[in-house]
């Protein structure tokens, strides 16, 4: 389980949430400047909130009051970014082979081979190609393989979606609710769009100004 309960004073907007999420999909949900990105990285580690705490699986990430704060390597998160964040300068095998511990690629200690992770994203025939060669639904998928190879126990998504057209968009969201199902962890979608609020969310959190308006289960 995924426990948060944070706050975070940022120019011009204060965040305050308190959730908690088991399995499934949330989506958090809200205007662009609502603090949901912000959320995301307090949850990864990539920035702190000012107060509160944040537990996974009954392991605290961060908490105020015990002056605890795990750096984002050691929290067995994945991380899919907006913009995908490849490297340019390395194939696609090797941007998903990226987001594995250095530790762990010469002794092995993974369930899952990059092969297999590439070919779960039907990405198997692009893995010699540059993300200068890719379209924007393939690198979305390449983003998703790198994050999924470190088998992480929760995975962020920040509008995953946004910059792609109908046919990507909807093809993908059928493909974030197989993945979920395969892999029974929490993902935490962050979406401005009603429509894909509708078919991703078992649970949603809106979000206003920072504020926490509601968290239900979707309709």
């Amino acid at each position: 389980m995924l426990n948060v309960n944070i706050h975070k004073r940022l120019p011009g907007i204060s965040i305050d949430v308190d959730f908690s999420v088991t399995e499934g999909i949330l989506v958090i949900f809200g205007p662009s400047g609502a603090g949901k990105s912000t959320i995301l990285n307090c949850i990864s580690g990539l920035q702190l909130p000012d107060k509160g705490t944040i537990s996974l699986k009954g392991k605290v990430f961060y908490s105020a009051a015990e002056k605890i704060a795990i750096p984002a390597r050691n929290r067995h998160i994945g991380y899919v970014f907006q913009d995908y964040a490849l490297f340019p300068h390395l194939t696609v095998k090797d941007n998903v082979m990226y987001g594995i511990p250095s530790r762990c690629k010469a002794g092995g200690g993974f369930r899952m081979t990059v092969l297999d992770v590439l070919e779960m994203l039907k990405i198997t025939r692009l893995q010699d190609r540059y993300p200068c060669q890719l379209s924007g639904g393939e690198k979305q998928r390449v983003a998703l393989a790198r994050a999924l190879m470190v088998e992480p126990d929760l995975l962020l998504l920040d509008e995953p979606l946004s910059a792609l057209d109908h046919g990507n968009r909807k093809a993908l969201q059928g493909e974030l609710l197989e993945l979920q199902r395969i892999w029974q962890i929490p993902f935490l979608i962050v979406t401005h769009s009603r429509k894909e609020m509708a078919v991703l969310a078992d649970e949603v959190l809106f979000l206003e100004k920072g504020r926490q308006a509601t968290f239900s289960p979707a309709a």
